[in-house]
């Protein structure tokens, strides 16, 4: 059974905002991911299938393919996660679009495995066009997904969803959302990032359209950043300036694949250098 419990979640959040403290999320792929996030004090750790894959060397998208199951290599990560993690609370992402999964059982065992509550990854909101219109046409669309968070919320889980667009964050506020994490895209930046991206500009304007609808609907509702062009601290300061209803950033690539990108190019270099 988890260690949290959501109201003592939420009321320690509350508490961080009033404190003007932002509240920094993380995704974690390996264990060793998890105990240096928490080293670092971080507020929240998050796994899910793209972690293991991005670690791996993969890009983030990895976890959108058949590649495996993704509510099956949650609950194999968690093997490796939460035995390490002793302070924090985790999360884990769940696939709500995933049309062989009991997920009254499923929420139950994450619940008792000691998840403190979840997120919904993989996430169709990161299609859009013809495959997103046709995901939505044939059962699959993220629908789904809200009703996967209003299910964890009854079962008194924390839940902190993406959202991409306003419409889907006023469908995840309904639904009962925690927090509610404002998605911009693929993390840019590093050997695998994406190069596509909003400008930090224009997430700006975006989160606070979303923060707008979100609030008219629960003004209790916390809001984190994610993603695009977020990737370094100085962005996510950015948007924390731009945007005075945001409360702090979750990064996935941001909080470990970038860091480790660049520890282990630089130390390799200084091992190469050792005979000049």
């Amino acid at each position: 059974m988890s260690r949290f419990k959501r109201e003592e979640l939420v009321a320690r959040f509350n508490a961080m905002i009033k404190r003007g403290e932002p509240i920094i999320g993380g995704g974690a792929g390996t264990g060793l991911s998890a105990k240096g996030e928490e080293a670092g004090g971080i507020d929240l750790i998050i796994i899910y299938n793209s972690g293991r894959y991005r670690m791996a060397g993969r890009g983030s998208l990895a976890g959108m393919m058949a590649y495996g199951n993704a509510n099956d290599i949650v609950l194999d990560m968690a093997k490796e996660v939460l035995p390490v993690v002793k302070q924090t609370p985790v999360l884990a992402g769940v696939n709500g679009t995933d049309p062989f999964c009991i997920f009254d059982d499923f929420l139950d065992r994450l619940s008792a495995l000691g998840f403190a509550g979840i997120q919904n990854f993989p996430t169709v909101g990161l299609f859009d066009g013809r495959m997103r219109a046709n995901l939505e046409e044939t059962g699959m669309g993220y629908g789904l997904e809200v009703d996967l968070i209003r299910l964890a919320h009854q079962k008194n889980l924390l839940t902190t969803p993406y959202a991409f667009t306003v419409a889907e964050a006023e469908a995840m506020t309904r639904a009962g959302a925690d927090i509610l994490v404002c998605h911009m895209g693929l993390t840019t930046g590093g050997a695998i990032g994406a190069s596509t991206a909003f400008t930090l500009e224009d997430s700006a304007r975006l989160i606070n359209e979303m923060i707008k609808a979100a609030r008219k609907i629960r003004d209790d509702i916390i809001i984190l950043c994610h993603g695009g062009p977020i990737a370094e601290p100085e962005d996510a300061r950015f948007i924390l300036r731009s945007c005075p209803g945001c409360h702090g950033f979750y990064g996935a690539s941001s909080m470990e694949r970038l860091p480790v990108e660049r520890a282990l190019i630089e130390q390799t270099r200084k091992f190469k250098a050792i005979g000049k």
